[in-house]
């Protein structure tokens, strides 16, 4: 009798992570459709459905993508449910918001890291050179002679543009006014216009601006120069001297599921997913949108996300921006 109990105990041990992937995937992405995250998801979910059969795109916007991250972190961890999360989702909101309804590090299971894709410090054209302003060099040396006379707009309070915006003052020792807009194409027609000098805006939708000449690329934000940009310098090494050699900010998405999801289902998603990532197809996708493949393993995305988690409290304190 035992022993047919344990048999039978084995069986569903087996059967179970097989027996997950016969449902539909329902794969949450926290925004509107046709952002960069949603084209990615489907993607994604095109190219693994051989491997992991159907996979569902459910858009559950609002509340700047903690919606939609919190119907994952309540989804039953059967594997099943998983979500595109972000750095605003996983490190931005949880430090900007007064109140979250998940715990970005205990309530997910990271599975991998996707794509990251630079930030650019752009300046009006026009501007930088009436400035004389064609290097990081150039823009801390006329910030310190003209404390308050630079302004930079953001697509809001607590954006990415305006995080960092906050963390190049603080390092470089610089003071330039914020002026925040109601999302990211109000505050590139204000960058356009002239309006305001500069935007560290993100290179998908700056770069053909900087390209038809409206706008000057100054420095990529990432630690590393873009593959789509390669001669524009980093703001770590053309401002290494200027107490900017550690700074990197960037835009990065990932997936995750439920807290308590189990290894074996964890290790089958992973490798869908990296899978699909490493192809050549999906790589062509991300350079579109001028994004990289940064597919990874769980412990490594999972470390990952708590640095960044880390990383966003200094920014976001120092901001001093909040949202109720």
């Amino acid at each position: 009798m035992h022993r047919r109990h344990a048999l039978a105990a084995l069986t569903l041990a087996a059967a179970f992570p097989t027996f997950a992937q016969q449902r539909p995937i329902r794969l949450i992405v926290p925004y509107p459709p046709g952002g960069p995250l949603d084209i990615v998801a489907r993607a994604l979910a095109d190219k693994v459905k051989d491997s992991l059969g159907v996979v569902v795109v459910e858009n559950r916007p609002g509340a700047g993508g903690n919606l939609g991250a919190d119907a994952a972190a309540k989804a039953a961890p059967d594997g099943t449910t998983i979500v595109m999360g972000a750095v605003a989702t996983h490190a931005i909101n949880p430090w900007l918001y007064a109140k979250i309804p998940y715990d970005p590090i205990r309530d997910f299971t990271p599975i991998t890291l996707v794509a990251q894709v630079p930030n650019v410090l752009v300046m009006n054209a026009e501007t930088a050179t009436r400035l004389g302003i064609g290097s990081v060099a150039d823009l801390v040396a006329y910030a310190k002679r003209n404390p308050g006379k630079l302004n930079y707009g953001s697509g809001g309070n607590g954006s990415a543009g305006h995080l960092a915006g906050e963390m190049f003052k603080q390092q470089a020792g610089v003071f330039m006014v914020h002026i925040p807009y109601a999302g990211g194409n109000p505050a590139q027609l204000a960058l356009l216009s002239g309006q305001v000098d500069l935007n560290f805006d993100n290179l998908a939708t700056a770069s053909a601006n900087v390209k038809a000449g409206k706008l000057r690329a100054i420095a990529m934000t990432t630690a590393r120069r873009s593959s789509a940009m390669p001669e524009v310098p980093t703001i770590a090494e053309s401002g290494r001297a200027l107490g900017l050699g550690s700074f990197h900010i960037d835009t990065w998405f990932g997936l995750f599921g439920p807290a308590r999801l189990p290894p074996e289902l964890t290790q089958r998603l992973n490798k869908a997913f990296v899978e699909a990532l490493n192809s050549p197809e999906l790589k062509a996708r991300l350079a579109t949108l001028m994004a990289e493949s940064m597919a990874s393993t769980p412990e490594r995305f999972g470390a990952f996300v708590a640095s960044e988690n880390a990383k966003y409290q200094r920014v976001v304190k120092a901001s001093g921006a909040t949202i109720e």
